[in-house]
């Protein structure tokens, strides 16, 4: 699945954790298990829309445990009544199922970000810490088969649209913390946050706190060791300059 712009449409709202993204192991949006029942009085009271949450979990953890796999997609195609064979028309399966779903998480972060809540009036650094931790949370629900996904997308057929589809979320979320620098700069800040989110991805894996409290604060502590860094650089450039300044005009000085 090749990627050609950061903008997709769809038709998937923009979600908040812990609501349910887009399933893995369906490769489709699939409505979650509800029933309708009518009062005694019939007529008295319309139908009421009952939630089973106990059935919704079985039916969550059957899915999961197909995983990133041809299964789970011939399982997803039979759950919204389409024949199984239609997953023979994905040459790549696993990988585009993967790839899809990394694709639906871009929009929706898109999504939120042009929705312009939330991120009003944060600095920089705040903004890049809601929005990474915002995207990883879509991961969280399956996050028991995730190292599976991390491995097809490691794979040497797959590892190009991997990195397309990484350099497009680190952009993103620059452009809405509002970078707009096109030199060097430009390519040092998405590679330190491509860094930044991948060692955060992995850290998460194994990450047993509630809610993955671990894994926010090894987030926040790396964006602001980052942000001292760059902080540190941006001194020793600006003092650079004002010594070599300084040296030019004594030199000039002396052999004037």
């Amino acid at each position: 699945t090749a990627v050609s712009s950061s903008r997709f449409s769809t038709t998937t709202e923009p979600q908040t954790f812990p609501n349910r993204p887009l399933n893995p192991a369906d490769s489709s949006t699939s409505s979650s298990s509800t029933s309708f029942q009518t009062s005694s009085a019939a007529g008295d009271i319309p139908h009421q829309e009952r939630k089973n949450p106990r059935a919704e979990y079985q039916g969550e953890q059957a899915r999961l445990r197909l995983g990133w796999s041809e299964e789970a997609m011939i399982a997803g195609a039979k759950e919204v009544g389409i024949s199984p064979s239609i997953v023979g028309s994905f040459p790549r399966k696993e990988a585009a199922l993967v790839e899809f779903f990394m694709d639906d998480c871009l929009q929706r972060l898109i999504d939120r970000i042009d929705s312009g809540e939330e991120l009003q009036d944060l600095i920089p650094s705040q903004c890049i810490y809601k929005l990474v931790r915002f995207r990883l949370e879509m991961q969280a629900p399956y996050i028991s088969k995730w190292p599976q996904a991390l491995s097809i997308q490691a794979h040497p057929l797959n590892v190009s649209t991997s990195f397309k589809q990484r350099a497009m979320l680190v952009d993103e979320i620059w452009h809405a913390a509002g970078d707009e620098a096109s030199d060097l700069d430009w390519y040092v800040k998405r590679t330190v946050l491509g860094g930044i989110y991948s060692t955060t991805e992995i850290y998460m894996l194994t990450d047993s706190s509630p809610e993955f409290r671990d894994t926010w604060l090894f987030l926040d502590n790396r964006l602001k060791d980052a942000f001292d860094l760059k902080k540190t650089i941006q001194e020793a450039t600006y003092l650079a300059e004002a010594v070599g300044a300084g040296m030019g005009s004594s030199l000039q000085g002396f052999v004037g």
